[in-house]
Order: C-alpha cells, then structure tokens, then sequence
C-alpha cells in the first residue's frame, strides 16, 4: 500500500513539474489548482492554460514513458511532454526512478528537435523541476464555538495539526480527536501527502473526555457579541455632517478608520477622534472589545491639525535624493543596474529621476501595501486599495468600482442599451518603477479622472502579491477565458500598470485594449477615446435593437392591455345581468312569502269567525254589505252583539286586511275603522243592516 502511494505521488510530482516547464507558472498552489481543475490531466491542463494555434491536444498523456507518444513526430504537445519527462527523468535522483525509459521518445525528440516557431513553451532547465516550492494546505478546524486556521506543508503530519490545536486551544493531544478525514480514521504519524488533499480542507475537534467549562459559555458570550451589529454615530465636524454606519462587531477599530477615510478623505494618520472609550486602546481591537456602547455609539472626528514649517527652514531642507529617502522611507522601490534602462525612459513622462522619488507630503512613505495579502472578500479589498491610493497620490482619482469583478461587469454591460459603459480594470503593481509616475501623473489627471467617471466602470486590483495576482487570474479566466488570463500573465513587473478596457458583446466580453504603463496623458486619452468610438458603433446597434424590441412589446402591451380591457367590460356586463337576475329573483320570492305570509292570515282569521247566525235566530241579527273596489259585494249576517273587530276580520279573510284598507258608511260617510275594535255592532249603528264600502288607504 506505501508503494501504491509513494508511486502515486511520483507520478502527480512529475505531471506538476512538466505542467510548470512547459507554462512557466511558478507559483506551486496555482499549478495545482489548475491541474485538479483538469483531473491531473497534463495536456488538457495546458489546453485550458496555453491557446493553441493549430486546435487543442488530445488527451492521451500518460506517466508511462515506454509507450510511444501518441501525438506523432509533428505534434507539439508530443515534443513539449517528452522534453519535459527527459528533464525530469534525468534530474530525479538514485532515490526515485523514472516512469519508464523513454528511448522513443528522446530519439523522436532527437531527431526532430523543435523550433521555435513549433514549440508553444520553454522546456526550464532540470533545476527549477527539482527546486520547487512545498505545497501547502489549508485546514479549518471547528471546535465547539471556535474556528482555527491552520496552514501546513503536505510534507507534515497529522500530529503537528494536533499540536497547533493544543497551544490555540488549550487541549491536550491525548484528549483530541480529530475528525472530519476523507479517506476515515488516520494515525498521528500519517504524512498529509499520502492522503492526496484539497488545498482547502475542513476538519472538527472531538473532546469526549473534557466536559463544557465556564471558559466554553464564555467563548460562547464572546462569539454572539461579534454577531451583533453597531450602529456608529459619527459626527464629521468640518463638514459639519452626521454619518449613520452599521459595522459588526467583528470589524476592527482600524477598519472603522479606513472606511471613514473614504467617506471624508481624511488619511487615517490624519484623523483625530473624539469619543472612543479608553478600552480602546489598540486599532487592532474589534468593536466588540472597544468597550463601546451598544446598540448605538456617538463620535466625531476631523483632520488633526499638523505645525506650519517655517520658510527659513523650507529653504534649508534639501532636495530629495534616492539615498536620503532610501534611510529615510525603507519601502521606496530603488532602482537597479539592470533597471536602469526602463528608468532611462522616465522624460517621455515629462518629468525627472527627481520627481519619480519625490513622494511629497501628499502621499508620504508607502509603508502599507495597496492591498492585504491573500485577499478573499473583494469589496474589503478594494475599501483598502481605495484608500491608501487616495493616501498616496490625493483625492482626485477615478471612482473605483467597490465590488467583484462580475459585479462591475453587471453594473458595466447588463443595463439597458443607453446605461451601458465600458469596462476599465487598473491592475498596480508596487515593485514596477512606473507605478508611482502613472498613478501620479495619468490616473490623477482630471481629464482622465473625468472622462473615466463618464464614460468608464473602472475596476481596480493590486497584483503585488502573488496570492492576489492568483485570485485575479482564475476570476479573469471564470469571466473572460483563458487567453486574457495569460496575456495578463505575460506581462513582466516592469511593464506594469496595466490598464485593460473591456466591451461587454452580447455573448461575450472582448478586451479592447492592453494599456501599459510607459505610456502619456494624450497617447492614454487617445487609447480611450478610441474604446469610446468602437463602444459606441456597438452601443447605437444595440439600441436600435431594443428600441425595436421595446416597440413591439409595447405594441404586445397594448392589444393585451385591448382585450384585457374588453374582457373586463363583458366581465361587468355579465355581472350586471345576472345581478339583475337576481335580484328579479328575489323579490320574486319576496313577493311569494308575502303572499304565503297574507294567504296564511287569511285562513286563520277565516277559521277564528263565529258561525254566521241564521236569520230565525232569537238574538238581534245585522245583515251587512260590503262593497269591495272591484264592484263584487260580501254579504254576511252578524249578531248584534258581535265586536267590529269581528266585521274587521271577515273582511281581512276575504284578502282585504285594515291594514290597508278602509270600512265606510253610504251615508252618512262614516270611517268604521276608527271606531273601538271592542264595540258591538249596536253600538256602531250597523243594526239591522247596512251598506259599507272598502276604500284603499293611502
């Protein structure tokens, strides 16, 4: 199994040392990087980094050196791999034996050595296979409540993980056990190369052993105080105006400093603050610590006044020289024998070796770099850039893009056609001579800053580093392929700046222009006024497109908005019917149990009458008449002694309640209905017969 392994690892170390002869990547962590983004595959990692002129290489390598090369005589890729294999085979030592003899090939290569017009990369000599840089990796380990960062050689072992635990964790080795490994259980002494790891790696911590103490609730405490947020109040007094900034407790008192910096373009070493509390005694402390207010926090701060020099002394002071300022300011690029020549061309600028070295009270010594190392959150990084650029070379610059590069290309190419800009990516490097005389004299022009600020998004990034000039590629090669990444690799420190002007096309992003460093305000305003004339050709097409497409949406629009509108007037209308219908309806059924409701009245007014007495009987009898308004008459005899009330609800019977209408005499006219209900028929005078009439009461 350890032979398996120790092959294995051969193999991938000679595949890493071919990839980086033949595409001159020195950096180990991006070689890798690409090399597993291609599975370890040889030649599709040099596809995906080198472009091809002649169609992109099979993929048939393979660490076998016996087998003969599958690319023919004529192939590059067959020319470039056997080199490389030979170099490597020849320099790897009597410790470690080569793949396989390659007699095939070194006699093909032999035989037919390359060109310089074939070859598509350098074959680097034996010693930059052999002399190569550890690869490193990265470890997050959680434990409870906290997160450590880790960073070994693949060379080490696991054990020293554990020992880096202990010291930041205060647990010992013997209680820990360390989980989270791919490949299951692995011993202390296991070497981190044979377990064939990510760069990036995730473990977590096991202490079965050691119960939670009152150090874990306070950690505890600590971690959900830096998930809070602040609400600063911050009172700028010169310019007499309040900001209103929310920070997490995370941030540092430092980075509050820096963003304030940006907000008020007073340079950090400018700013006097008043307000922090006397905890707050370190910049490096973060907001949570500083014992300030929570949730609301109230300063104020403005530009520390600094003693005006005297013009006897002014005179006094000498002029600035590169040994002075060497003593003086330790991070001043000086510039070589071997650089002399690029430093030779610095009057094309318009100006002397005095003034390249000059770096004035405005800027001061560069003792912070433009960026952090290893930059992962890009908006932090370009909060940085912004400010110690405006601390080096003054406030008038362009307004740098805050954001990632997909979201200045968002901002840039995906608006509407009219919105649209041109992409401006400014990438500095701190060791090139010309840095300092194109940031000071072109990218601080106020005819540059202002034809920028119309027309451009500019975009910075700082390549110094080569963790950040790493991140810069893969973003760049993610956005706008390969051969941008690699024209940007080219390119030696030196030539630096760059500034890279990218038109944003319908299917994809073209880069325009490669702007240089040793370059003049008119040949640079020259550059992007051209930009500007093929930008816009593209930009009235593309308007012309969406005028047109917008026309007929609106077109679209409108007949949707038409039948939408005509079916909302059937909708009502439709309503309104059967709203009527309805209503018909009801009243219909209205009418009906007012009919039912009178119908049943009258039955049971019908069934409550006395019998009508008959005319032999002993007791007085009254015939009565009563005329309905129809002309039809209702005879009935009642006994005299009977109640009105007993005439009333005969003739409600006949479906003619009092309610509604009136009983009348002939004559004399009498209204009998407001006559006592309870009085006799006597007593009404309707004895022993009477003509009344009914008359509707109104």
């Amino acid at each position: 199994m350890m032979a398996s392994d120790s092959g294995s690892n051969m193999d991938r170390e000679m595949i890493l040392a071919d990839f980086q002869a033949c595409t001159g990547i020195d950096n180990i962590a991006e070689a890798i990087t690409l090399l597993e983004l291609n599975n370890w595959d040889l030649v599709a990692a040099i596809n995906g980094v080198i472009p091809q002129e002649n169609g992109i290489l099979q993929s048939n390598y393979s660490s076998e050196g016996s087998q003969t090369s599958p690319y023919g005589p004529h192939s590059q890729a067959a020319t470039v791999v056997a080199s490389a294999a030979e170099a490597a085979s020849a320099t790897a030592g009597a410790g470690a034996a080569p793949a396989a003899p390659a007699s095939s090939s070194s006699s093909s290569s032999s035989s037919s050595p390359p060109t310089a017009g074939s070859a598509f990369c350098p074959v680097l000599p034996s010693r930059h296979i052999v002399e190569r840089q550890p690869r490193m990796l990265h470890f997050r380990v959680d434990y409870r409540q906290r997160t450590v960062e880790v960073v070994l050689e693949d060379a080490s072992a696991v054990g020293e993980i554990k020992q880096i635990l202990e010291t930041e964790l205060q647990v010992p080795m013997a209680k820990m056990q360390l989980k989270g490994w791919k490949s299951g259980e692995v011993s202390d002494s296991t070497v981190l190369r044979s377990l064939h790891l990510p760069k990036n790696n995730s473990l977590y911590v096991l202490t079965p052993d050691i119960t939670p103490s009152a150090s874990t609730s306070q950690n505890s405490m600590l971690q959900e105080s830096l998930n809070q947020s602040f609400l600063l109040v911050i009172s700028h007094r010169e310019a007499q105006r309040d900001y209103s900034l929310n920070f997490p407790a995370s941030k540092t008192i430092q980075e509050v400093k820096r963003n304030i910096s940006d907000l008020t373009n007073i340079p950090v070493r400018h700013q006097q603050w008043d307000g922090w509390p006397a905890s707050a005694t370190d910049d490096s402390m973060t907001l949570a610590a500083s014992g300030i207010s929570y949730p609301c926090h109230h300063l104020s701060v403005c530009r520390r006044s600094s003693p005006a020099v005297p013009a006897e002394q002014a005179e006094e002071i000498p002029g600035p020289s590169p040994v002075p300022l060497s003593t003086q300011c330790s991070d001043i690029h000086m510039v070589s024998d071997s650089e002399g020549d690029d430093f030779e061309d610095a009057p094309e600028f318009g100006v002397d070796e005095s003034e390249i070295f000059n770096m004035g009270s405005s800027t001061g010594c560069r003792k912070s770099p433009m960026m952090p190392d290893n930059s992962e959150n890009e908006g932090d990084a370009l909060l940085h850039f912004t400010a110690e650029f405006s601390t080096r070379y003054g406030d008038c610059h362009p307004v740098f893009f805050i954001g990632s590069l997909e979201a200045s290309s968002q901002e840039a190419f995906y608006g509407k056609a009219r919105d649209r800009k041109l992409l401006a990516i400014y990438l500095h490097h701190d060791e090139s001579v010309l840095s300092n005389v194109f940031c000071s004299q072109m990218m601080c022009a106020e005819s540059i800053v202002s034809y920028l600020s119309q027309n451009f998004i500019t975009w910075a990034w700082d390549v110094t580093k080569e963790s950040n000039k790493a991140r810069l590629l893969t973003v760049c090669t993610r956005h706008f392929g390969s051969v941008v990444a690699q024209t940007i690799r080219t390119y030696k420190t030196d030539q630096f700046p760059l500034l890279l002007i990218v038109m944003g096309k319908r299917t994809s992003n073209e880069v325009l222009h490669v702007i240089q460093g040793n370059t003049t305000v008119d040949e640079l305003m020259m550059r992007l006024m051209g930009a500007m004339e093929i930008f816009t050709a593209q930009q009235q097409e593309d308007i012309k497109d969406e005028d047109e497409r917008e026309a007929r949406e609106m077109v679209k629009r409108e007949q949707d908005e038409a039948y939408r509108l005509s079916l909302e007037a059937d909708r009502k209308k439709r309503e309104a019917q059967e709203r009527e219908e309805a209503e018909q309806v009801r009243q219909q059924q209205i009418r009906k149990e007012q009919e039912d409701e009178r119908e049943a009245i009258r039955l049971s007014l019908e069934q409550a009458l006395p019998p009508e007495p008959t005319e032999e009987s002993g007791e007085p009898v009254s015939k009565l008449r009563v005329r309905t308004p129809s002309g039809e008459f209702l005879v009935r005899r009642f006994l005299g002694s009977c109640k009105l009330q007993v005439l009333f609800d005969f003739v409600a019977s006949k479906g003619y309640p009092s309610d509604e209408f009136k009983v009348l005499t002939t004559f004399p006219r009498r209204n009998i209905t407001q006559l006592d209900p309870a009085s006799t028929l006597l007593e009404a005078k309707l004895f022993p017969q009477e003509t009344l009439f009914l008359e509707a009461r109104e």
